[in-house]
């Protein structure tokens, strides 16, 4: 009891060295393997080996496969360079199959001090961050060593010897096993040196030693597949697309496995330098054969998996990955590409706005509650996305930054509400009250309605861009819609004065209007105050203080 309790801590151990290795990594350099992997690259060869230089990295084909079907998810790579990588990403795990094999004893203990030193003294440093890799790394090579270590023991049991006896070189019935073996780890990796472990103590032969090495690769492609059950149909289709690749291999390698195991049994080298080198070899030439297929393949996989249509009108998010929360920057620049939807929804609901107005669109539409209700979804999920980051684990300006995009996604659902009832007074008036504005007041609200929207889309820019000239040019054009709101109040007073119906009629609701715009002007210009008082040249200028109080 006391060996398998060994064996399964050190499975646990292997597993949390990878997340540490893959957040640490991801920290340091998500945004440069963003760009790496996340590139629409148009040859399949530079994908392939981004694949296997991202695996040798983060030290795990699974954690490749989170990171791919992430960015797969939310648009950033197309499924056929994503399929590339995948099968590059094979092959780097095999690479460090190998590489993790040789005697490496004194080099986990190393990497733990040194790591641990670096990321207690420098936690929210970059140095920091890689003394947190530098603590993954030893983990991971410390736990394959606990687990050979711990399933040494068991390959003596007698139940096991029993249990193994049965594989008799079945190549379906090994794989199965090897599959499991890889499930239960959680690691392809682990599954194929307990398979040499094995192996090496003659518990099992070359054939089956082999068959359970073909399995664990489907295992690591089942696991991947599980693990995007929460993803949408693009994410999906690329772990379907990896798992496929992994199965034709298995039919694949079925014709030549006999000839192929009687060749490596006459080479001069131990069990387990053999199961290593199989591992190597079948992936490495399994991968090189089906590379030119990647385009028919992720056809396929289209085809089996296709978009489905929503069930429902409301919005789903579509770039809130989960996966990416334990890289705040990634995390955040998800967060702030779905609040830039809200900010287009709000450009057509002001857009609606004109044509109610202009009576080219009578009643509040359906398609108008639809956008209302998009926003709300939408600002739900940004909500908790941000509530589920580590916000003791930003640094400053991450920080900020998380700020500015919740307090721009609040200012834009606050904008939708207000934009929802100012369309309903006006639909109040000219189908209950039977009631129009005048000709000269309607251009006054129209022209005051495009100004929001050019202001509403400078705002958003400056949100994205922080730049700072931009950030004063939004202040300016805030003063102009100021000046300019006081100036078509002051002209509406005059036309009740020379006592036009139109004017009288709808004299409550046009300055309410106008006073809506207002709060809505200062909504959208609200990003400029954050980048300007953020700015490292200095906080706002003399000019832009007196604007400081009017913002929400």
């Amino acid at each position: 009891m006391l060996t398998l309790l060994n064996l399964l801590s050190a499975v646990a151990l292997l597993i949390w060295g990878t997340h540490i290795v893959r957040t640490g990594i991801l920290r340091v350099y998500g945004s440069n393997l963003r760009h790496v992997i996340g590139r629409n690259m148009s040859k399949r060869w530079l994908a392939f080996l981004s694949g296997i230089a991202v695996t040798a990295m983060v030290q795990s084909s699974n954690a490749t496969a989170m990171l791919v079907t992430s960015f797969v998810g939310q648009g950033l790579m197309a499924l056929t360079p994503a399929l590339s990588t995948m099968l590059g990403a094979d092959v780097g795990t095999a690479l460090m199959a190998r590489v993790l094999t040789f005697d490496l004893s004194w080099l986990s203990p190393l990497l733990i001090f040194i790591g641990v030193i670096f990321f207690l003294s420098r936690k929210q440093t970059r140095l920091g961050q890689m003394g947190r890799v530098a603590i993954g790394l030893g983990l991971i090579i410390l736990a394959l060593q606990l687990i050979v270590e711990a399933a040494a023991p068991i390959t003596h049991a007698k139940g096991v010897k029993v249990i193994f006896a049965s594989l008799t070189g079945d190549i379906l019935l090994d794989a199965l096993m090897g599959a499991l073996f890889a499930m239960i780890s959680y690691s392809s990796l682990a599954a194929v040196l307990l398979t040499a472990t094995l192996a090496g103590a003659k518990v099992i032969g070359l054939p089956v030693a082999l068959g359970l090495v073909i399995g664990a690769n489907i295992g690591s492609g089942v696991l991947a597949f599980l693990s995007t059950s929460m993803q949408n149909a693009a994410g999906r289709q690329v772990a379907l697309g990896s798992l496929l690749y992994k199965l034709i291999g298995l039919v694949l390698i079925i014709p030549v496995l006999d000839p192929l195991v009687h060749w490596i049994d006459s080479l001069d080298f131990s069990p387990q330098e053999m199961v290593i080198g199989f591992h190597l070899l079948y992936n490495t030439a399994r991968c090189l054969i089906l590379l030119p297929t990647v385009g028919p393949m992720a056809r396929f996989c289209a085809w089996l998996l296709p978009e489905r249509p929503q069930v429902n009108g409301t919005a789903k998010p579509r770039h809130l990955d989960l996966t990416a929360l334990d890289t705040p920057s990634l995390a955040l620049a998800n967060a702030a590409r779905e609040t830039l939807r809200i900010g287009d929804l709000i450009d057509s609901m002001l857009e609606s706005m004109s044509d109610v107005l202009r009576g080219n669109q009578t009643a509040v539409t359906q398609e108008m509650r639809r956008m209302t209700d998009d926003v709300e979804s939408l600002y739900s999920a940004i909500k908790l996305y941000l509530a589920q980051m580590p916000r003791e684990d930003l640094s400053d300006q991450d920080s900020r930054r998380w700020a500015e995009i919740i307090e721009l996604a609040i200012n834009l659902k606050l904008a939708s509400d207000l934009i929802e009832r100012m369309l309903r007074k006006v639909q109040q008036q000219k189908t209950s009250q039977r009631r129009s504005f005048s000709e000269v007041g309607l251009e006054e609200l129209a022209g005051l309605n495009s100004q929001l929207i050019a202001n509403l889309r400078l705002g958003l820019s400056v949100f994205l861009s922080a730049d700072k000239e931009s950030a004063r040019q939004l202040l300016r054009e805030k003063r102009r819609f100021r000046a300019q709101e006081r100036r078509l109040a002051h002209a509406h007073v005059s036309r009740l004065q020379r006592k036009i119906v139109q004017s009288i009629e709808t004299s409550s609701l046009h300055l309410e209007l106008i006073a809506d715009m207002k709060r809505l002007n200062s909504l959208f210009c609200s990003s400029a105050y954050v980048v300007l008082e953020t700015s490292e040249t200095g906080a706002l200028a003399v000019d832009d203080l007196t604007d400081t109080t009017h913002s929400p």
